[in-house]
């Protein structure tokens, strides 16, 4: 697995109202919701982004906003492949 090291600004942690260690959960869970929304991901990969299971990571998509079924054909034929 990658890992990657970000600076975070104190006052954006007080603007997300998160701590140190909540944060990096957060903007992976963040990332993952927009690249699933973007068609980048599959949810399934989304969700080990996430570091979350699958069915978790579908049902957080509507904190964000996004339609977990909001598929065409071929994402969805796609989505049952990956199953």
């Amino acid at each position: 697995m990658n890992q990657i090291i970000i600076e975070i600004p104190n006052e954006v942690l007080l603007a997300l109202k998160v701590s140190s260690e909540e944060v990096g959960p957060a903007l992976r869970m963040a990332a993952a919701v927009k690249l699933f929304e973007l068609g980048r991901l599959s949810s399934g990969a989304a969700a080990r982004l996430a570091g979350v299971p699958r069915v978790v990571f579908l049902s957080r998509l509507a904190d964000y906003g996004v339609d977990a079924f909001n598929l065409s054909e071929e994402q969805l034929q796609r989505e049952v492949r990956l199953a």
